[in-house]
């Protein structure tokens, strides 16, 4: 028989298919409460995609779960030590989607920092005809912190340093293999800066990390670019922030409550806003679909996951 297993949400149809093919599949929202029920001692297996919740609780409910494969690189909404306690594999799909996200970053950055934008609604609303559109900050040289240099941090500061920016960084722990500056304070970091770049993980030590205090760090001509997690920044204090210009812009492709975004964020000029897109170009997105197929049927042909997480 086919393992059985519980799709979270719904997925891109080329790996529906191959779910299909090898395995018998639900997708949760279809579920009434009563069929819900009625499976829960058959699923094997949980595909998630990094949005996604599992509490313990549901977990629990699972007798016969084995493994929950993420779609995606974050798994802050699983809990893991539910998952180590009941002896179920947790795996994602890390490095695949490093370069696109760090690339996105810079693109947030300059987008921010040089008002594309802003310079493409003053062409379309006849502004250059009467004038010049007002100057922007310089990217080159400038100074970069990054909140968390992991793969996806180191891969930005890379980038940064071919722009000529020194670098600078914050997280858990001190790296001794970069000469970047190092700052064991959020907010010592953001004083010392002129861009903050949020590569960290989301959950619950990073929650609401950048808050109205580093935003004031950050300053006037400061400009904070988040590709990590919504979370991590205090959406509230951050609305403020850039309303009473006490940081110079802002470009977000991630949000507290997606695909909820404000209404005051979209009613701002000195933001960029973007679909939670940086990971999702072609390449990137069929290399991840491959791998979270890849990592269940690993499991069920009793071999080792490719890229466990616990």
């Amino acid at each position: 028989m086919k393992p059985t297993l519980l799709l979270l949400s719904a997925l891109p149809p080329s790996l529906m298919e191959r779910l299909h093919e090898h395995f018998d599949c639900y997708l949760q929202s279809q579920l009434d409460e009563t069929q819900a029920i009625a499976l829960a001692p058959t699923v094997r297996g949980i595909v998630a995609t990094g949005e996604s919740t599992v509490t313990r609780d549901q977990i629990a409910r699972l007798p016969a779960l084995e493994i929950i494969s993420v779609l995606g690189v974050g798994y802050d909404g699983i809990d893991l030590e539910a998952a180590r306690d009941h002896h179920v594999c947790v795996t994602h799909t890390p490095g695949l989607s490093t370069e696109d996200i760090a690339e996105f970053a810079m693109a947030l950055l300059l987008c921010a920092a040089r008002q594309v934008l802003s310079a493409d609604r003053f062409i379309r609303s006849g502004g250059w005809k009467t004038g010049r559109h007002p100057m922007t900050a310089r990217v080159f040289g400038g100074r970069m912190g990054i909140i968390g240099l992991g793969r996806i941090g180191r891969a930005v500061a890379l980038r940064a340093e071919a722009f000529g920016m020194s670098v600078a960084y914050t997280g858990r722990t001190q790296k001794t293999d970069v000469a970047y500056r190092w700052c064991s304070d959020v907010q010592a970091l953001a004083a010392s800066v002129d861009y903050l770049v949020v590569c960290a993980s989301g959950g619950s030590a990073t929650h609401a990390l950048v808050d109205a205090a580093v935003l004031k760090a950050l300053g006037p001509a400061g400009v904070l670019v988040n590709i990590a997690r919504g979370s991590i920044v205090d959406e509230d204090a951050l609305i403020e922030a850039l309303r009473e210009r006490k940081i110079l812009s802002a470009g977000l492709d991630v949000f507290s409550h997606e695909p909820h975004v404000p209404e005051a964020l979209l009613q701002l000029d000195n933001v960029v806003l973007t679909p939670h897109m940086a990971s999702t170009t072609g390449a990137t997105v069929q290399a991840m679909l491959d791998l979270t197929f890849d990592n269940l049927a690993t499991h069920f042909s009793g071999k080792p996951v490719l890229t466990p997480v616990s």
